[in-house]
């Protein structure tokens, strides 16, 4: 069979939501996230992506198996966390179309998908009249104790799609890692390019 990228809104969205939180929470507990998820926590952050204007979640099928899921929003809609790390770059979060996740399961890795989300998406924020492309990355520090001895960065991969990291625009989120009692916050680092 072949992989295949669908749009999830409204109805169709609904109907797959707790396999889409399922996936994110598999995904993201590996390496570098190390997200101990919650059902009723992804649930909510989901349901925003359902029901927000120009919203999108992408989701990657095997068939009819979901296998991946990548989001993206208008950069507006993320404003209470994103606000502050845009200061002073003069741009304006109405210009801005937030990549927001891409997990795929690790079996389906390798044959372009990665790709095809970010076209998908790119395409979306052309379509909204967006003049860029931004997503975000955790910074892990390189002795992390969880790090595993053959982790890979993502980042020759978004170099070449044209996404060059924004220096200083850090963004901080707080999550639960993997074997904590207490959630954290995390540094993220902002990508972007130019559409």
């Amino acid at each position: 069979m072949t992989l295949e990228a669908r749009a999830l809104q409204g109805a169709a969205l609904e109907a797959r939501l707790d396999e889409v939180a399922a996936l994110r929470m598999a995904v993201f507990r590996e390496w570098p996230y190390l997200y101990e998820g919650t059902m009723d926590y992804e649930r909510s952050y989901l349901s925003w992506y359902r029901d927000a204007p120009g919203a999108l979640l992408v989701g990657a099928f095997e068939g009819e198996q979901l296998v991946g899921a990548a989001t993206g929003t208008p950069m507006e809609g993320h404003s209470d966390d994103f606000a502050s790390a845009f200061a002073g770059t003069g741009m304006a979060l109405t210009d801005i179309f937030y990549c927001a996740e891409s997990v795929l399961l690790p079996a389906w890795r390798g044959r372009g998908m990665g790709h095809r989300f970010f076209d998908l998406r790119e395409d979306h924020a052309r379509s909204l009249g967006r003049r860029w492309s931004a997503f975000c990355s955790v910074l892990r520090p390189e002795d992390h104790p969880l790090r595993p001895a053959r982790a890979r960065s993502n980042e020759e991969f978004w170099r070449k799609r044209g996404y060059a990291p924004m220096p200083g625009v850090v963004a901080e989120f707080t999550w639960t890692d993997v074997g904590e009692a207490e959630p954290s916050k995390k540094p993220l680092q902002f990508w972007i390019r130019e559409l």
